[in-house]
């Protein structure tokens, strides 16, 4: 992924989408107006110059103080997820640094002992690319399809975009997708140079229009908890297990490939 264009993209979504009332930006009659902020507009908030502010936002962030950074913030009314988002990209801004090997995912001990203690709910680890590497009896059968009889588990962001199955499976499919967008978009903010990491994206977006479009969007979000909502005829494998399997202990995956 390319950090400028990721720069780019994502402050001219941020200063399109807010309007001048809320900015506080005083607003004159019979004025043409296109939607959102001027970039003058933009900078005047910012407290830098408009030829400053351009080329920041022409992705140019090396240099920019962080104090320059939370101004921007303020001005366009950042959310949590995506003032990291933009620290992020700032960073990333810097000195280029040679690829970094990611770590091959593991689940600790803790992890496992938690799951292993989990035996009347479902219980799924995942790994940062969507990865199943551990679960227990019930979460295997509340998501049958992630897991096949004869195979490896499937990757979560895949089955959710590619497999028309998840959207029968997912009472509110739209609000699920759109999340996981926004997950993914945030997690490629901390390595732009996540080689897997754009090997997914790349797949999904060739894939999937309506993944492509919404990863245009460059909406962040930060998961931490939320209800998820799934069709009824979900949970009838779900109780056969929760009879027939109470005691069966989490299973670990080995690592994909």
């Amino acid at each position: 992924m390319d950090p400028r264009l990721e720069v780019q993209e994502f402050l001219t979504a941020l200063r399109g989408r807010i309007t001048p009332e809320r900015a506080g930006v005083t607003l004159y009659g019979g004025e043409s107006r296109v939607p959102g902020l001027r970039r003058e507009e933009v900078a005047q908030l910012t407290g830098v110059s408009t030829a400053y502010y351009t080329r920041m936002e022409r992705g140019d962030l090396r240099g920019v103080s962080e104090s320059v950074l939370y101004a921007l913030v303020r001005a366009l009314h950042l959310d949590e997820a995506e003032t990291t988002h933009l620290i992020d990209l700032a960073h990333a801004a810097g000195p280029t640094r040679a690829p970094r090997k990611k770590p091959v995912t593991r689940v600790s001990p803790r992890i496992g002992q938690l799951l292993d203690t989990m035996r009347d709910v479902p219980a799924l680890a995942f790994d940062r690319l969507g990865d199943p590497v551990a679960s227990n009896a019930l979460g295997r059968a509340l998501f049958p399809e992630l897991f096949p009889e004869h195979g490896a588990p499937l990757n979560h962001y895949r089955y959710l975009f590619l497999d028309p199955r998840s959207q029968k499976f997912h009472s509110d499919w739209d609000a699920s997708a759109r999340g996981a967008v926004s997950s993914l978009r945030l997690l490629a903010g901390h390595d732009l140079e996540d080689r897997a990491l754009a090997a997914l994206v790349g797949d999904l977006a060739t894939r999937s229009e309506q993944f492509r479009t919404w990863w245009g969007g460059h909406t962040v979000r930060t998961h931490t908890s939320g209800t998820k909502q799934i069709h009824p005829s979900a949970l009838a494998p779900l109780r056969g297990a929760a009879a027939t399997f109470p005691q069966e202990e989490e299973t670990a995956f080995a690592p994909p490939r």
